[in-house]
C-alpha cells in the first residue's frame, strides 16, 4: 500500500466530514430573515443556508481573500447562483492580520444586525479566522495600532485563547457586543470550532456570543463541527483502510517543540497502526521569519524526531488548508526526510519550512477546504 495516498485519503475524510456545506445542511433548522457569515469557511455555511432559505434571504458574507468560491468536495456549490437578485453581499479581508476591509466587514455586521426587523430571525454562522477578518474600533484605536498589536501577539507563539482575549478588549463587536445590537425575535448561531474546548466564547473572538442579548431574544448555540468529529472521521476511514487505530486523541496545544517530541515518543514507543491526532501548537517566530507556518514548522520537527527511523510516515496539515500566511496546508514526514537535503535546521531556525518541505517534494497544498477544525496529524506505523 502507498501509505502516503492512505495519509492523504484519511485526512480528507476527517476534513470533508467537517465541510462548512454540510454541517450547516444536517444543523439549519428553521428559515430566517437574515443571514450573517463570518470566518474562512463562511462560503459553504452560507451556500448550505441560502439553498435551504431561499435565494432572496437577505446575506451578508465576510471570508478571507481567495475564500469566495470553494470547490473542495463536499462544497460544490458556487455563490453566483445566489447573487442574481442583489440581496447577497460580500466582503473580502485580511487573515491573520487584519485590514481596511476588515474594518469595513466589522461596519457592514454592525449595521446588518441592527437594520433586522422587531419580528425577525437571525442565523450567525461563524468558523475560525472571523477574529481577523471583520473588527469594528474605538475612534481612539487605529488600523495601524490594531495590525501592531496582531502581529506581535503572532509573534510571541500566544496561543488562540489568549490572543482572542486581547482582541476581545479593543473591539466594539467581538466578545457579544456585536449580537447586542439585534432587536429582533430570534437568533440562531451556528459555528465550527477551531478552538480548543469548543467555547463560542474564544471562536472568533466571541462574535456569536448571545449573553448580551435582550432577555426577550430566543437565542441558541450550536457548535456544528469541530476537531473531535474530524478526528473520529479519519478514524473511521482508516479502518476501511484495515488499519488499526492506535491513538485518536486532540493532544496538540503548546509550544510546537515540546508537541513535536511528544508526538515523536508516541510514535517510536508505540505499536503499529494509524495515529491521529488534533489541536494547534504554537510557534515563537524569528525577527524575519520566512515562507512557513506552524504546520510547516510543526512538520520538520516531527521529522527530525523521527529522523533515521523506518516503518513510520506521517501528514501535518492545517484543516482549513491554509498555513499561517502560506498558500500550502502542511507537509509530509518520514525518516528520511529531514535529511533528504541540507538545510532542514537553518528552515527550522528561520521558520522557513515551506521552501525546504517543497524542494524535498513533501509539501502538502490543497487550497480552500470550506471547513476550519484547527490541525490535524496523521501517521502510520508499519514493519517497514
Amino acid at each position: 500500500m502507498n501509505y502516503r495516498n492512505a495519509l492523504e485519503l484519511i485526512w480528507r475524510a476527517g476534513v470533508e466530514r467537517v465541510g462548512g456545506h454540510r454541517a450547516v445542511s444536517e444543523a439549519m433548522g428553521q428559515k430566517p430573515d437574515g443571514i450573517i457569515g463570518v470566518g474562512k469557511a463562511a462560503t459553504p455555511m452560507v451556500e448550505a443556508a441560502l439553498a435551504l432559505a431561499g435565494h432572496d434571504t437577505k446575506t451578508l458574507l465576510v471570508t478571507k481573500y481567495g475564500h469566495v468560491i470553494c470547490r473542495h468536495k463536499a462544497n460544490q456549490e458556487r455563490l453566483e447562483e445566489y447573487q442574481n437578485d442583489g440581496t447577497l453581499q460580500v466582503i473580502e479581508a485580511g487573515h491573520p492580520v487584519p485590514d481596511e476591509n476588515s474594518l469595513a466587514a466589522g461596519l457592514a455586521l454592525q449595521k446588518f444586525v441592527e437594520e433586522m426587523g422587531e419580528e425577525s430571525h437571525l442565523l450567525v454562522l461563524v468558523s475560525g479566522g472571523a477574529s481577523s477578518l471583520a473588527e469594528l474600533l474605538a475612534d481612539d484605536f487605529s488600523l495601524e495600532k490594531l495590525q501592531a498589536m496582531n502581529n506581535e501577539m503572532l509573534a510571541q507563539g500566544l496561543d488562540i485563547a489568549a490572543i482572542n482575549e486581547r482582541r476581545k478588549s479593543v473591539s466594539l463587536i467581538k466578545g457579544g457586543k456585536l449580537l447586542v445590537g439585534f432587536a429582533g425575535k430570534k437568533l440562531s448561531v451556528l459555528a465550527i470550532s477551531d478552538v480548543e474546548g469548543d467555547s463560542i466564547e474564544t471562536i472568533g473572538s466571541g462574535i456569536g456570543m448571545v449573553d448580551k442579548v435582550s432577555r426577550r431574544v430566543e437565542a441558541n448555540v450550536e457548535i456544528i463541527a469541530s476537531n473531535t468529529i474530524a478526528r473520529n472521521a479519519c478514524a473511521q476511514k482508516a479502518r476501511m483502510l484495515g488499519f488499526e487505530i492506535c491513538e485518536n486523541i486532540e493532544n496538540a496545544y503548546g509550544d510546537v517543540e515540546m508537541v513535536a517530541e511528544n508526538i515523536g515518543k508516541r510514535l517510536k514507543e508505540g505499536d503499529e497502526g494509524i495515529y491521529i491526532f488534533g489541536g494547534e501548537p504554537t510557534v515563537v517566530l524569528p525577527e524575519n521569519p520566512g515562507r512557513g507556518g506552524r504546520n510547516q514548522q510543526l512538520c520538520l520537527l516531527l521529522a527530525r524526531e523521527i529522523s533515521g527511523i523506518s516503518g513510520v510516515e506521517f501528514l501535518v496539515a492545517g484543516s482549513d488548508g491554509s498555513d499561517g500566511p502560506t498558500g500550502a496546508a502542511g507537509g509530509f514526514g518520514d525518516g528520511n526526510s529531514f535529511a533528504a537535503q541540507s538545510g532542514a535546521s537553518d528552515a527550522l531556525a528561520n521558520a522557513d519550512g515551506g521552501v525546504f518541505l517543497e524542494k524535498t517534494g513533501n509539501l502538502f497544498t490543497t487550497g480552500p477546504t470550506g471547513t476550519n477544525v484547527m490541525d490535524l496529524i496523521i501517521a502510520i506505523k508499519s514493519d517497514a
